[in-house]
């Protein structure tokens, strides 16, 4: 209730009080009731904890609860004049003073007189808009419950949601882009394309502890919708919002997954549709793609997780008495809703179709078995120790199959805050994958960046990163390395507007292909 509202109300009440006082004014004192343990009195002003004579309400007062009884304040010995007035509380007083005048014998009651009755209409009239409209806003406020309560959507359910937009644009050095083989990949510049994600969250919660997460999402043309993902499609330099929902506008389960927390320090998740890097190689600067850096090489340890799409699996994570010191693990399978051997694999890295390259149709092609306990899977453990919000070190290993084929890979994952808006942070990764057609290769992986928070304006993100996400000199004859930087700026509390360049030198670990600068608009609708 704003302010007028309420001075209107208090006064009404207060000249309402006095017009009792008027009534009654001639009338014997009533009698005080017993006083028991469990009627404590509470009569008499000067009885009130937080009055004082020096209060500009005090003689009013006063006069309401000695004399009158209205009033009387609260059984713990105070008035509280200062707060607000509620409903009930006002039913309250007025009872009270209306129950004071019954007492009355009739002929102690004495005729209103006309100063007062001139008070009576004058509050009447000119409070009279303010109290009609309370009416008939709690009128509205009581017809929206009752159709809240008759057409609610979920009593567990919680909606939430978010929408991509993105304008990309750029090219590349010289007349042809060829792969780490040296295959063709584009002898055409690529043309400007405006791509989007959307994105539907149900979280629901039967206990307040636990979530039960569904994901509806799409998005536009897949991980090739952007300049640098048609360009340099193997080792990460596509845009990660674009290569995570499914492509070309269909709708899919993006999560479908169950958390709960068996103990106080740990939390446990189990589904049919998880993605490994939602629990490991986390990072407060480099790590969402609609907030910070968007090259997915740069979002995660890109060696470290062979599977990175759907799958199947749980996740642990464990953090004993909530100290500095937490382990997570998860066991992810790729197809794993497939009892037979055949058919496509989603879920798996790019870099794999170079590693393990399938002859023939990969409909048909016989990849090992499939199923929760499969040819093609990943374990992970992340030790981390944060001894403090400004610093934290995280050591990883990522072991496994991929067509049957064994993996390891270690990894480090660190950031530190230099001051209380800059963040410096950095990952390394080497692995081991064996029985390629290049024998067993061992593949190396680096970022490192720095951001900074309320750039120009709070809120505001700012950041640059660069990396070098699959050094192996079996694939390709140099070494790619990723640039990438960004402003984000919001704009209101729920969209952000990020403009950020690309520059990737070495495409596909090739030095005879030329440089790709591409440059993105992303805007983000949070709701």
């Amino acid at each position: 209730m704003n302010n007028t509202l309420w001075t209107g109300s208090r006064s009404i009440l207060v000249s309402f009080g006095m017009v009792c006082l008027g009534l009654t004014i001639a009338a014997p004192a009533i009698a005080e009731p017993e006083i028991t343990p469990e009627t404590p009195s509470i009569r008499g002003v000067g009885q009130r904890s937080d009055v004082q004579p020096t209060d500009w309400g005090w003689q009013a007062l006063q006069s309401l609860v000695e004399i009158s009884g209205c009033l009387e304040g609260y059984p713990d010995g105070s008035f509280q004049g200062n707060q607000a007035l509620t409903r009930d509380e006002f039913a309250v007083s007025l009872a009270a003073c209306l129950d004071a005048i019954a007492q009355q014998p009739s002929g102690d009651i004495v005729p209103i007189s006309d100063e007062a009755w001139a008070v009576m209409q004058r509050l009447q009239a000119e409070f009279a808009a303010e109290l009609a409209l309370i009416q008939s806003r709690i009128d509205t406020l009581e017809a929206n419950v009752a159709e809240l309560r008759a057409q609610p959507f979920s009593t567990t359910t919680r909606l939430t949601g978010q929408a991509l937009f993105a304008l990309n644009a750029g090219g590349f050095g010289g007349d042809m882009m060829v792969g780490p083989t040296g295959a063709a990949i584009a002898n055409d510049q690529p043309n400007p394309t405006l791509i989007y994600r959307a994105v539907l969250d149900f979280n629901t919660s039967f206990s307040g502890t636990d979530l039960l997460k569904i994901r509806v999402d799409t998005g536009s043309g897949g991980p090739r919708d952007n300049t640098a993902g048609f360009l340099e499609p193997t080792f990460g330099s596509g845009l990660d919002f674009s290569a995570k929902p499914p492509s070309d506008g269909d709708f899919g389960i993006g999560r479908l997954f169950y958390t709960f927390t068996p103990g106080p320090d740990l939390t446990v998740s189990i589904g049919p549709s998880i993605r490994t890097t939602d629990y490991i190689d986390r990072s407060r600067y480099a790590n969402l793609s609609f907030r910070d850096f968007s090259t997915q090489a740069l979002v995660n340890n890109y060696i470290l997780f062979p599977i990175n799409g759907p799958s199947a699996g749980a996740a642990v994570d464990w953090s004993p008495g909530n100290g500095a010191f937490t382990v997570r693990a998860l066991y992810a399978a790729a197809d794993a809703a497939n009892p037979g051997d055949t058919g496509i694999i989603r879920g798996t890295a790019p870099f794999l179709s170079w590693l393990y390259p399938i002859n023939g149709n990969p409909a048909t092609a016989d990849l090992g078995d499939r199923g929760l306990f499969s040819d093609t899977y990943q374990t992970s453990v992340e030790l981390e120790y944060a001894p403090a919000p400004t610093f934290a070190v995280r050591l990883q290993y990522s072991g496994g199959e991929i067509y049957g084929n064994g993996f390891d890979v270690v990894g480090l994952n660190t950031e530190v805050s230099l001051a209380e808006n800059i963040g410096i942070f950095g990952r390394y990764g080497y692995g081991s994958y064996t029985n390629t057609p290049f024998e067993t290769v061992n593949p190396s992986y680096w970022m490192a960046g720095i951001a900074v928070q309320d750039v120009f304006a709070e809120g505001a993100i700012a950041g640059i990163a660069m990396g070098q996400p699959f050094i192996e000199s079996a694939l390709g004859n140099g070494t790619q390395t990723n640039f990438e930087a960004f402003y984000n700026f919001p704009v209101r509390q729920n969209i952000r507007i990020t403009p950020l360049i690309q520059v990737i030198s070495n495409p596909s670990n090739q030095t005879g292909n030329g440089t790709v600068v591409t440059g993105t608009l992303r805007t983000v609708f949070l709701f």
